[in-house]
């Protein structure tokens, strides 16, 4: 978000207008942003001779936002069938698409075979039952290296008591289960988690999987994953993706060398691409003091925004409204019956009712979290592109909250009576 002349922008466009417009609460994501960080990210790792970066749509699968993935030449990482589906909705090859699936049964997976795409299993029972069903179908297996990478507790996965992956000491039985059943292992992946603070430790992890890679001689691609960490504060922590990507660029290169030829190195961001894209606008409820606190209360909560409350995380928040008001300390709150706190001791420009704030890094895990808790509306989605608002998913309705509820008969003519 850009401030100028007087007024907050995102994409060019001014914030206020976008929140008069579409109403508020409402997401707000700006596609140049996007479209920066593939670039970087491309351009970080460009010593590489094949990269392949595949866009995880967890964090954000609105089918838009997809399509612009695919028009900049990213595949597509998935987690579930239906993820698979909207991909290929929103146009992308097959072959480009590549399921990751945890914990699910072989029924899903088998449901994404007939649907074409890359399959990546993490657990050696399934690996077995997948290898005796469809023997001809080229496999990549998800292995967990047992690092920390950094970062919360609640996203880190490639640690020793991870449900994620196979774990790396069990490699000689997957070994056996790929002789057994003659399965043809197409690549090796793992992921530490989001949140990577030091580069150090994810490159150690990358020479386990390295390491790994000499005892599969059909490989055609290596996924390392994501977590590249973005800042959420000026000066916070991120990850030197510049950094990374010339270290690693060279021994990705000098492995292909010794293993005999370049393969393809695969990465999977998600709140790398699409967190500083987004925007999330609320409106002032209330303004509270009580003998502790000053409550700005706003018309959302946990059920639009978790990730506060779930994962203690910062989103900077800014009264676009007053941005030249008298600086003020806030504790910002929803309007959800449970303590959903998107903000403490927040210094705020004087908040008013029916001021507008805006809370950054909402592009990851932010509509994708959202719920009907307190039977309220999940907001609209709106994407700036090229100068212009549109929107991209309309707010809720109460038609939406009973679409899927069947009433019963008699019920319903008691309600009557």
């Amino acid at each position: 978000m850009e401030f100028s002349q007087g007024r907050y922008q995102i994409g060019g466009v001014d914030a206020l207008q976008i929140a008069e417009r579409f109403g508020a609460p409402v997401y707000v994501y700006d596609a140049a942003t996007m479209k920066r960080q593939y670039a970087r990210m491309t351009k970080a790792f460009g010593k590489v001779k094949r990269l392949r970066i595949n866009y995880a749509c967890k964090a954000l699968t609105n089918v838009n936002v997809l399509r612009i993935f695919r028009e900049l030449g990213s595949g597509l990482d998935t987690v579930s069938v239906q993820e698979v589906e909207l991909g290929l909705l929103a146009g992308f090859d097959p072959h480009d698409i590549l399921y990751t699936p945890n914990c699910v049964s072989l029924e899903e997976v088998t449901e994404a075979v007939e649907k074409g795409v890359r399959i990546n299993i993490d657990n050696i029972e399934i690996l077995e039952q997948f290898g005796a069903k469809h023997p001809e179908v080229p496999v990549c297996i998800r292995l967990n290296p047992h690092i920390m990478a950094g970062g919360n507790s609640k996203i880190s996965v490639g640690h020793i008591d991870s449900k994620f992956g196979i774990s790396i000491h069990q490699v000689p039985h997957v070994l056996k289960v790929v002789a057994a059943l003659g399965l043809k292992i197409e690549g090796l992946h793992m992921h530490t988690g989001s949140d990577i603070y030091d580069a150090e430790v994810f490159l150690r992890a990358v020479e386990i999987l390295l390491n790994a890679a000499g005892d599969f001689p059909d490989l055609d691609y290596l996924d390392f994953g994501s977590g590249f960490k973005v800042p959420y504060k000026d000066g916070g922590i991120a990850t030197d993706i510049e950094d990374l990507g010339d270290r690693l660029g060279d021994r990705f290169n000098e492995f292909c060398a010794e293993y005999g030829r370049d393969l393809e190195l695969m990465f999977e961001p998600g709140k790398f691409l699409v967190s500083e894209a987004g925007f999330f606008l609320v409106r002032t409820n209330v303004v509270k003091t009580t003998t502790a606190s000053v409550f700005a209360g706003v018309d959302s909560g946990l059920n639009h925004l978790i990730r506060p409350m779930f994962y203690d995380a910062y989103h900077h928040i800014t009264n676009i409204s007053n941005p030249e008001g008298k600086p003020r300390i806030y504790n910002v709150v929803g309007y959800i019956c449970e303590t959903d706190t998107f903000g403490v001791n927040r210094r705020l420009s004087e908040v008013r009712e029916g001021d507008i704030l805006s809370m950054a890094n909402a592009g990851a895990y932010s509509f994708m979290m959202a719920s009907n808790y307190n039977s309220r509306f999940r907001p609209a989605e709106v994407l700036v592109l090229d100068g212009e608002a549109h929107l991209i998913r309309r707010r809720e309705t109460m038609e939406d909250l009973l679409g899927t509820q069947v009433q019963l008969d008699a019920l319903r003519r008691e309600a009557v009576v």
